[in-house]
């Protein structure tokens, strides 16, 4: 398995695609049945692969990922051939940026000296979905950009 198993809610979302995805190789409900009941590992490795599938896709469609913490806050940008990145740091060690109240304070102070900027820019391994779902797995979360491309205007002034 390439990537994780889809949750249980993930799966009940996905109800239908699973049925296609079984009867693409000409399973039918009640051999689906069957299969779970007499020949779980089976049934284990359809859901594995079914999963992987899933991923593969939603992967192949990110373009940017985010991931804030109390003081840092990483912006991906996905491009097709290398990863960029802007990162944040806060400085003031007493400001939760998580926090309305601390991300208020974020957006007054972004140019002060509390408030640090990074870039970077890596290639991707051999397997580019991989790199980008372990970033998910650490905390990202798959976004439209908005913020990277708000930061990228700035940073690049």
């Amino acid at each position: 398995m390439k990537y994780s198993r889809l949750t249980k809610e993930q799966f009940e979302e996905l109800h239908q695609e699973f049925i296609n995805f079984l009867a693409t190789q000409s399973i039918t409900a009640e051999e689906w049945s069957e299969i779970k009941t007499n020949k779980p590992e089976v049934a284990e490795q359809e859901l594995d692969v079914f999963s992987d599938l899933i991923w593969e896709g939603v992967l192949s469609k990110v373009d940017y990922l985010e991931h804030i913490s109390p003081q840092h806050m990483h912006l991906f940008h996905c491009t097709p051939k290398e990863m960029r990145l802007i990162a944040l740091k806060i400085k003031a060690s007493d400001i939760d940026i998580t926090t309305e109240e601390g991300y208020d304070w974020f957006r007054n102070n972004l140019l002060s000296d509390d408030v640090e900027f990074f870039t970077a820019k890596k290639d991707y391994s051999e397997h580019k979905n991989q790199d980008k779902f372990k970033l998910i797995q650490e905390g990202a979360n798959i976004t439209k950009g908005e913020l990277y491309q708000y930061f990228e205007n700035l940073v690049s002034k």
